[in-house]
């Protein structure tokens, strides 16, 4: 999946660019052309973010730069509907509102990949998909609310993989039946790059 990066360098800006109809949609200034429907992620950033936010969204047209109208190239990105809360977090950034959030260590990858999952006191799987991944995390998207502290294992099956990957985790919350905040677990010294080239690849995957 192609990730979009968007620099806004003042807020206003960003508010010209924004529409808040629907779920959002951004006008994103890009020389690269886009076919209507493909699916991106939108790296943003202006002044006041904490953290980079990168956002999933579709893209529902492109058009190409006019220099003697002082028009430029760019993609209308329309943010999916789990994307809600990051639009409303971002509408409130511009109001000034910054300062009420708190800088995160790693950014979040928003996705929507299906997993399989299993408690590392069981052998037997069981389905699911991840919202939301980073280096330090990911959000475990199942109707069932597991204790916090309780160690599973994600194996997700990638394209270009040999082998299923393997990672190890701790919930360290969870929000009823929406799904549960996973905190990595590195065991080892190749636990960090296992989790970045997954990252990697799930960034490369048309899903």
């Amino acid at each position: 999946m192609v990730v979009l990066k968007v620099r806004f360098r003042k807020i206003e800006d960003f508010l010209d660019n924004f529409d808040s109809s629907g779920n959002g949609i951004l006008f994103c200034p890009t020389t690269s052309a886009f076919e209507e429907g493909s699916r991106v992620i939108v790296d943003l950033r202006f002044p006041g973010l904490p953290n980079r936010s990168m956002i999933l969204g579709t893209v529902l047209s492109w058009r190409s730069a006019l220099p003697r109208l002082r028009v430029r190239a760019g993609a209308r990105v329309a943010f999916e509907e789990s994307e809600r809360p990051k639009r409303d977090f971002l509408l409130d950034v511009a109001a000034g509102n910054g300062d009420r959030y708190r800088k995160r260590k790693h950014v979040r990858l928003p996705i929507h990949v299906p997993v399989a999952w299993r408690p590392s006191s069981s052998s037997d799987y069981e389905e699911g998909r991840l919202g939301e991944i980073s280096q330090g995390g990911a959000f475990l998207k199942v109707p069932v609310s597991l204790p916090v502290g309780t160690e599973i294992v994600l194996r997700l099956d990638l394209p270009g993989s040999q082998a299923p990957m393997l990672v190890t985790g701790k919930v360290a919350y969870n929000l009823g039946g929406k799904g549960n905040g996973i905190r990595f677990i590195y065991r080892d010294g190749g636990g960090s790059r296992r989790i970045h080239e997954m990252l990697r690849r799930i960034q490369d995957t048309p899903f």
